[in-house]
This record gives C-alpha cells, sequence and structure tokens, in this order.
C-alpha cells in the first residue's frame, strides 16, 4: 500500500456553494501511480465546507445557499459573533456539511457519478483562501 499527499489552496470565493472538481483533477495527475484508490480531501477550515452534488445546473448552488442560509442564519440567540454576525452561522453550517470526502478513484480519475461534482461551502462573507489536504492512498 502507498499513501501520497498534496497540499492545494483554493483561491477566495465568495460566499456560496462553488465547484471545485476541476482543481480537485488537476492535482490528482500529479500523483504517481495513482490509477485506482482512494482519494480522501480534508478541508482545513471551521468556517466552509466539503460535499458532492449537482455538477451541471447551478441553480442547485444557489438552492443550497438559500437553504442554508434560511435555516441557520440571523438567530437572535448566538452569542460566538466575535468575527462578525456570518461567524457562528460559518461554523455551524461547516459541521453540518462536513470538511472531508473520500472518493474513489479509478483508473486514474475521481470516479463520480455523471451529474457529481465537489462543492466547497464559502460560508463567511469574507473567507479568503482555503486549503485542502488530498491523500491518495492505493
Amino acid at each position: 500500500m502507498s499513501i501520497f499527499q498534496k497540499t492545494i489552496k483554493i483561491s477566495p470565493k465568495p460566499r456560496g456553494f462553488h465547484l471545485i472538481t476541476k482543481e480537485i483533477e488537476d492535482t490528482l495527475s500529479s500523483f504517481p501511480d495513482a490509477s485506482q484508490g482512494i482519494l480522501h480531501i480534508f478541508l482545513k477550515h471551521t468556517s466552509a465546507s466539503l460535499s458532492i452534488n449537482e455538477n451541471a445546473d447551478p441553480s442547485v448552488r444557489e438552492d443550497m445557499e438559500a437553504f442554508f442560509c434560511d435555516t441557520v442564519d440571523d438567530k437572535s440567540y448566538y452569542i460566538h459573533t466575535y468575527e462578525g454576525a456570518d461567524d457562528i452561522p460559518a461554523h455551524i453550517k461547516s459541521s453540518l456539511l462536513g470538511n472531508s470526502l473520500n472518493i474513489p478513484i479509478t483508473d486514474g480519475k475521481m470516479n463520480l457519478g455523471i451529474w457529481q461534482g465537489v462543492y466547497l461551502g464559502e460560508h463567511r462573507d469574507h473567507g479568503g483562501g482555503r486549503t485542502l489536504v488530498l491523500t491518495m492512498q492505493y
């Protein structure tokens, strides 16, 4: 069994859900002998998230953002608002959605369904760049 790991930086994104599948695919090509295995993707942040969902229709990403904002934002009982009104809502969204994914690799590519893509959920108004650790086990 072999393990290869690489850290990548995702450029700053506005609040919302963003497809980052291509950035991850571009990195996979640098993994030696990565024809099949498991890719673990870990996001090193507490106010953003990772998920897999629709990769074709951008209205899905808009609806996802609307749902999570409606569900989590602007609660009068929040205490942790040191960095602004989006502080604790971002942490809650990150906990609900998660910060890691495991994806099978087949023939050197992520073995996603035809309509699946990797989402970065940016839950802060000004979150900045995000760091991912990609670990390939094969």
